[in-house]
């Protein structure tokens, strides 16, 4: 019996995506490692600091990690601020959880830190009973403990929530953790045959209604 409904962040709740992206880019070329838009989708679910060891283990780049974090994080912030903006349907889709009287978590491989600029830029954060950042975590997405955690902290089994997830990586976790997912893939993704492992896949949550909610 669905009890709650877990969202992912970028891409699902703030149309963040195309923003990681130039954040990673800027920051990536001006360090000196070659990266394009297509660079950026390979990695797209993971958390930021796997994204920029993936990278440099495939082309070194950089002795502190940690400081190229702190450099995509900061000119993300800014972006978020100035350009941020509520994916499509948003509202529509808190209202109707809300109205259900379902359970609403946050579950995101992206830091604290960002949870808090988005969350602050959307004014949604009342909404949520529970925030969960993967960030101090052992394990991101594709790992199910950032959803496993999210559940526990409600005190819901997985196999009564919903996750809404964006990226394959995350569809991936959340199966893992034993919950349903709906997909809601980006245009680049809209025929990426790996979606197929959703339980139900929409094209925005524009989609998103009662009747959805009463397939699971």
């Amino acid at each position: 019996m669905l009890k709650a409904v877990i969202f992912d962040m970028d891409g699902v709740i703030i149309d963040s995506e195309p923003l990681w992206r130039r954040a990673m880019i800027r920051v990536f070329n001006a360090s000196g490692l070659p990266f394009t838009e297509n660079d950026c989708r390979i990695t797209t679910g993971m958390r930021i600091d796997q994204v920029i060891s993936f990278w440099n283990k495939k082309t070194p780049f950089t002795n502190d990690e940690e400081l190229i974090r702190t450099h995509i994080e900061d000119h993300l912030c800014g972006l978020i601020i100035s350009e941020g903006k509520a994916m499509k349907g948003l509202q529509q889709s808190l209202d109707i959880i809300k109205q259900e009287s379902l359970t609403l978590a946050l579950a995101t491989s992206s830091s604290n830190k960002l949870i808090d600029c988005v969350l602050k830029v959307l004014k949604i954060e009342s909404y949520f009973t529970h925030i969960q950042s993967a960030e101090y975590l052992t394990h991101g997405k594709p790992h199910p403990e950032v959803f496993l955690k999210s559940a526990e902290a409600i005190d819901i089994t997985p196999n009564d929530c919903l996750v809404l997830e964006d990226s394959v990586n995350g569809i991936i976790a959340a199966k893992a953790a034993g919950m349903n997912v709906i997909g809601i893939p980006d245009e680049h993704n809209i025929n990426n045959q790996k979606f197929c492992i959703a339980d139900l896949t929409i094209s925005s949550l524009l989609e998103f209604n009662i009747e959805t909610i009463k397939r699971f």
